[in-house]
C-alpha cells in the first residue's frame, strides 16, 4: 500500500507523464502500455533530456513520474526541478513521485512521494536488477491507482498480485537456461551489428535488450518495433545481422511471426525468445 497521503493524491489524476532516461526510459515506456491498457488512464513519456530543454504543456491534475537507478541522473534531476517551478508558477495540482533505488538521492528529496525499488547497491553497468524492479513497481503504482480510482477489477488486481508472486521461480526458470544462451552467444563474437523485434510492451523490452549488447559488448544494436521492419531495416538483413525477436504467447504472436519469415526469407539468422507453450 501507498498510505493515506499517496491515495488521496491517487484520487484526483487525471493523467501520468513519466520522465526518465536509458534504462528507466524503457521500464516506463512499458509502463504506458500497461496504464493505458490496463486502466485506461492516459500516460505520457519522454526522455529526460529532451523533456528539460523544451516547454512542454502540463495539465492540472498530472502525476509526474520520475524513474532513476540514482536518483542523481542530472536530466531527470532537471525536469523534475522544472515541473516544480512550474506548478508553483501556475498553481495547479502536479504531485510528484519518483521511483529510485537510493533513499536519501536528490531525486527522493525534491519529489512528493517516493517508492524505493530495494535493489541493493549497483554492481555493473547493466543494471538488470534495477529495471526488473522498476517494473515491479510500476506494476503496483498501477494497480494502486486502479483500485483507488476504481478503473481495475478484484480479478485484475489478483491476477497482477498472483503474477508478481510467482516472479522469482520464473527468473531462477529463465536462469537455467544459461548454458543454452550462452552458445548463442558465441554466435555473436564475429558480428558487428545486431537487431532487436518486439510488439506491444515487448518493443520496449527489444530496446533495453539492444541497449545491454551495445553496454556490455559494444556491438551496434538497435531495435524496432516488429511492424516497422519493412519501412527499411529488412533492407540491412543479412547473414551478418542477426535478428532477435522477444516472442511472447499472446494476441500479437501471429503478426510477429509473419515479421519473422520476411527476416527469413532474406537470410537472416533469427533468435526468438519464445514462451515454453508458443509453437
Amino acid at each position: 500500500s501507498f498510505g493515506h497521503q499517496a491515495e488521496s493524491i491517487f484520487e484526483k489524476i487525471q493523467q501520468i507523464q513519466i520522465i526518465a532516461c536509458g534504462t528507466s526510459y524503457h521500464a516506463g515506456l512499458v509502463a504506458k502500455y500497461w496504464l493505458e491498457d490496463i486502466i485506461n488512464l492516459p500516460c505520457q513519456i519522454e526522455v529526460a533530456s529532451e523533456y528539460r530543454y523544451r516547454n512542454p504543456v502540463v495539465q492540472n491534475n498530472t502525476l509526474f513520474v520520475t524513474i532513476s537507478q540514482s536518483g542523481e541522473t542530472a536530466d531527470t534531476l532537471a525536469a523534475l526541478q522544472k515541473i516544480n517551478n512550474t506548478r508553483n508558477e501556475k498553481q495547479i495540482n502536479i504531485p510528484t513521485l519518483s521511483i529510485c533505488n537510493v533513499a536519501e538521492s536528490s531525486l527522493t528529496r525534491e519529489s512528493d512521494l517516493t517508492c524505493l525499488t530495494h535493489a541493493g547497491p549497483e554492481i555493473g553497468v547493466a543494471s538488470t536488477k534495477a529495471f526488473t524492479t522498476q517494473l515491479v513497481v510500476l506494476a503496483l503504482l498501477m494497480t494502486s491507482i486502479g483500485k483507488v480510482q476504481k478503473r481495475m477489477p478484484e480479478a485484475q488486481e489478483y491476477r497482477i498480485i498472483q503474477g508478481l508472486h510467482k516472479l522469482p521461480n520464473l527468473i531462477n526458470d529463465a536462469l537455467e537456461h544459461e548454458a543454452l544462451i550462452e552458445n548463442i552467444a558465441e554466435s555473436f563474437a564475429d558480428k558487428h551489428n545486431a537487431l532487436f523485434l518486439g510488439r506491444g510492451t515487448m518493443y520496449p523490452i527489444a530496446m533495453e535488450g539492444a541497449l545491454k549488447l551495445k553496454e556490455i559488448s559494444y556491438i551496434h544494436a538497435e531495435a524496432y518495433p516488429a511492424g516497422e521492419l519493412k519501412h527499411g531495416p529488412l533492407a540491412l538483413i543479412d547473414d551478418n545481422m542477426p535478428v532477435i525477436a522477444v516472442a511472447p504467447l499472446d494476441d500479437l504472436l501471429d503478426k510477429l511471426k509473419s515479421n519473422l519469415h520476411e527476416v527469413k526469407a532474406r537470410g537472416g539468422q533469427m533468435i526468438v525468445f519464445e514462451d515454453e507453450q508458443s509453437d
